[in-house]
């Protein structure tokens, strides 16, 4: 049997505004710089520039629900939302140090890439044209870091089935050798032990490189694990002769290519600060960096559009109907976009102060032991926010101060306790840590129940699990992998 069934829901959904402001909140300044280009681009009702107040009239708005001319009681359209004088922009905040607002050409210089590098140089080599072929194909396969990390199999087939090349294993490995002559030495290599023994090959012959070699070909596995005593034993040499010989290995570069880099992905990774926070005679100044943030406003050739469709009520026909409705979407996508970048900046402004109310100390002095305890929950308490939006201003973002950028994910950390109950950052605790691996005995390093043991004797009772976890945090390996000899 068919029932009809009546039920009732409460759901909560988000407005477009809200869905916009939430977006916005994510990006960084550099990705809401092309948010709004695209923004201006899409949107004809919005243009870049400072809002000029004018006044105009209020007029009826239109409901499309029938063919026919509509009455003014019927009018949801008003004009005034769009062009009233609350309207005008506040979100674009200082400039960066107080210059004026002035866009500067900022030079560009593309460098040579890695693979133009080395494909000038096999260029003066006299290679036949299919050797040629193979060198090039070879460098177009080596990565960022100069290693050529496929198969030469694989490279033989890729010849073979798609570059219609008949080729060998033994010419591949030909060509691959010249390539391994080029500079930077070390590159095509095909892991770290062939990488670091072509430039030790390549390098000084004296006894201390020879030894180095003998280690990388027959210990290399015993090197990285810093087992020592097993290579001293198994080469019948002194630690001091392993000692010369390890030090001729760890001045190498394991990255031959490290030095080259897509100019574009440089250009991409560089930090652009949201904030900057500058500290002056013992007060602090906060302004956003909106340097290439445009103002924005309503576009005035589309209101007058609007105010002209919706004032002449009596010849509206049904094509002029979907030009009002047209323009009123435009209009209300363009004050959407407006309120939002607004409310963004109000927001990360509102954000970035109770962080600097919370962390004064540091802001200060870069101390980086004034830094308390704070987590999401206390700035979202204190500015009013919820811990999402907390979390979502703090990501991706950076603050410029007087001692460096740092993301603002820097100034959250938990709390620990001393022996006296004091609550302290955990960073603090890092950083103590940082210090006694940095100044312990090489040659003995400290383990982790004797690191627990200083931290103990100096107040802070942490257990060693995590001490391991604070000191896999700073990257630090164990202490066997810390040992020198």
């Amino acid at each position: 049997m068919l029932k009809q069934q009546l039920q009732q829901k409460l759901q909560q959904k988000l407005s477009p505004q809200q869905i916009q402001l939430i977006r916005l909140l994510e990006l960084p300044a550099i990705e809401l710089e092309e948010r709004i280009k695209h923004e201006l681009e899409e949107n004809p009702a919005l243009e870049e520039g400072r809002e000029i107040q004018d006044d105009f009239e209020k007029s009826d708005d239109t409901d499309f629900a029938d063919e026919g001319s509509v009455s003014e009681s019927e009018t949801d359209l008003a004009l005034g939302d769009y062009l009233s004088e609350e309207d005008i922009p506040d979100y674009k905040l200082q400039e960066i140090r107080g210059k004026a607002e002035q866009k500067e050409d900022i030079p560009f210089s593309v460098s040579q890439s890695l693979n133009e590098f080395l494909l000038q140089q096999i260029g003066l080599r006299e290679l036949p044209e299919t050797e040629m072929k193979i060198a090039e194909y070879i460098i177009g396969n080596i990565d960022d870091d100069g290693y050529l990390r496929r198969d030469l199999e694989a490279i033989a087939d890729d010849l073979i089935f798609q570059a219609g090349q008949e080729v060998t294993i033994d010419q591949v490995k030909g060509v691959l050798l010249v390539i391994q002559d080029l500079e930077p030495i070390g590159v095509a290599a095909r892991n770290l032990q062939e990488c670091l023994l072509i430039q030790l090959e390549k390098g000084n012959n004296n006894s201390d490189c020879q030894l180095a070699i003998r280690v990388l070909k027959e210990y290399f596995d015993e090197f990285t694990r810093k087992h020592y005593d097993k290579i001293v034993r198994g080469l019948q040499v002194d630690e001091e002769s392993l000692k010369k010989a390890i030090h001729e290995i760890t001045s190498l570069n394991p990255k031959p290519g490290a030095a080259w880099g897509d100019s574009m992905d440089t250009v991409l990774s560089q930090v652009i600060p949201d904030f900057l926070v500058e500290a002056s005679n013992g007060e602090l100044t906060l302004s956003m960096n909106n340097r290439g943030i445009p103002e924005m406003r309503i576009n005035k050739d589309y209101a007058a559009m609007f105010q002209d469709y919706t004032g002449n009520k009596a010849n509206q026909t049904s094509d002029m109907r979907d030009a009002v409705q047209f323009v009123k979407q435009k209009l209300d996508s363009a004050q959407w976009f407006i309120d939002a970048v607004r409310q963004r900046q109000e927001t990360l402004t509102r954000t970035m102060e109770t962080i600097i109310m919370l962390q004064t100390e540091f802001f200060l002095t870069g101390d980086e032991g004034t830094l308390r305890p704070m987590i999401l929950k206390d700035v979202a308490e204190r500015c009013g926010y919820d811990i999402s939006t907390i979390s979502r201003v703090s990501n991706s973002k950076y603050v410029q101060t007087n001692f460096g950028i740092y993301p603002l994910k820097y100034f959250f950390s938990e709390s620990t306790q001393t022996d006296t109950g004091e609550e302290i950052s955990t960073r603090e605790v890092k950083k103590i840590l940082k210090e006694c691996i940095e100044g312990e005995d090489k040659r003995k390093p400290l383990t982790d129940e004797e690191l627990t043991k200083i931290l103990t004797e100096k107040g802070y009772l942490i257990a060693r699990r995590t001490v391991a976890k604070y000191r896999e945090q700073l990257g630090l390996p164990v202490a066997r992998l810390r040992k020198e000899i």
